[in-house]
């Protein structure tokens, strides 16, 4: 598989979630040399910092984190935090690269968390071996102020879902539950429960060290590009505002036609949207969505149709297969998109696929259900001529596609630091 490459489109590394050296693993002494884990005597000056900053989660969902983290501060019982590091979209390469490569910046800003909300117990949640065994030695090479353990679970789409992740901790499967209550009400061990996106809680370490530079941190994220003519996936650094247009030339693609956007999660979209900023309330505008920051762009030739079809294959194959509807409803989408792609569609398969991308969203546990009917209404509604001249005459380009290319982008290779060695693996829950 092709090597991602880690670029930066920030006018400097130092206090940027990249760092200065993105290659290289973070040692703690590198990191306490940059002012990392400094000691915080105004928590409630930090959640101001954060909350004037404009910080949003980076998990997909973009919720403010200020109102998040006061949510669990205000829960009654002493919350907990945990750092979600299980990256179910296969497009993404963003978080199992910060824990290998910074995780006491995600450490630190853990801690930041604990201290906001008065949180006494932590949790790194991971699927991902290389970076547990980072995590093991930063844990190892710097004492925390409360109790950090590890959590593993078997890597699938919906098990860094945050109602999963408290599933999971608390010792049983890592699938969704049915909602309310949310984490934040009750979570771990009953107990009001910050899940935050590791690369969200890098933020709150970076404004801690350098709250002057708070509305750049939050103005900024990790994007992970793939797809298109370019040679392999990329990982970059970028402001919000940049242009779609941009990401594709510094990904290697040069006027693609469409992109599929925020993992699995935003749905396609046509060359008519590449100037369009990358900001979520933009993007929310053209009915898509930043989402993890993972964008797959098409090449030239490429079916939109193929590309919708392998998304959603993917999804149906990940389905948690607890909730009917969703098992049936992304099945049927997946089947249909499927005998276009074969060009054996019936001459009803468009108006299903159009009832199902409006009557779906909403009705399962998790977002995987959200997301197969937004790949079939974005395909809809960006590609009306493609798709409908799939019931006319089997497509030349899907013909040639194979089946499921694509969708998955290596993580950056990282070279080790001078460290201690990892200790010893423990069992987890």
């Amino acid at each position: 598989m092709t090597a991602t490459t880690i670029l930066s489109l920030m006018a400097e590394l130092s206090g940027t979630a990249l760092g200065t050296e993105p290659h290289t693993a973070e040692g703690v002494h590198d990191y306490l040399s940059a002012g990392g884990y400094r000691e915080l005597a105004h928590p409630e000056r930090l959640l101001e910092h954060i909350a004037d900053s404009g910080l949003r989660g980076r998990g997909g969902a973009g919720f403010p984190a200020a109102v998040k983290l006061r949510a669990v501060r205000d829960g009654g019982a002493p919350p907990v935090v945990v750092a979600n590091g299980e990256e179910g979209e296969p497009g993404s390469v963003k978080d199992r690269w910060l824990l290998r490569a910074r995780p006491h910046l995600v450490l630190d800003g853990l801690a930041h968390a604990a201290a906001i909300t008065g949180a006494t117990r932590g949790c790194v949640y991971l699927s991902d071996p290389a970076a547990g065994n980072a995590v093991r030695r930063a844990l190892a090479e710097h004492e925390q102020p409360l109790p950090i353990e590890i959590v593993e679970t078997p890597h699938t789409y919906v098990a860094g879902e945050e109602s999963a992740v408290v599933r999971r901790i608390n010792g049983g499967p890592a699938l969704p539950t049915a909602k309310p209550p949310r984490p934040f009400e009750r979570g771990v061990d009953d107990r009001p429960t910050l899940v935050s996106n590791v690369e969200t809680l890098a933020r709150i370490a970076l404004i801690a060290s350098r709250p002057d530079a708070r509305r750049r941190t939050a103005g900024s994220t990790l994007v992970t590009l793939s797809g298109g003519g370019g040679d392999g996936g990329v990982l970059a650094e970028v402001p919000y505002g940049v242009s779609l247009r941009s990401l594709a030339t510094l990904q290697g693609t040069h006027e693609p036609p469409g992109a599929l956007m925020g993992g699995l999660f935003g749905g396609l979209v046509g060359a008519a949207c590449l100037d369009l900023p990358l900001e979520p309330e933009a993007l929310r505008a053209a009915r898509t969505a930043v989402g993890c920051g993972a964008i797959r762009f098409l090449g030239a030739g490429e079916c939109p149709v193929s590309v919708a079809s392998d998304a959603v294959d993917h999804l149906a194959a990940e389905s948690a297969r607890q909730c009917g509807v969703c098992v049936a409803g992304t099945g049927s989408i997946r089947d249909t998109l499927h005998t276009l792609h074969l060009g054996t569609a019936a001459p009803n398969a468009l108006a299903k696929l159009l009832r199902w991308s409006e009557g779906l969203p909403g009705r399962g546990a998790c977002g995987l259900l959200d997301a197969a009917a937004g790949n079939a209404g974005s395909l809809l509604r960006t590609f009306p001529d493609i798709t409908r001249a799939h019931l006319d005459s089997p497509c030349p380009s899907c013909a040639a596609a194979p089946r499921g290319r694509g969708l998955s982008v290596p993580v950056p290779e990282i070279s080790p630091s001078p460290a201690t060695p990892v200790p010893a693996r423990k069992g987890t829950p």
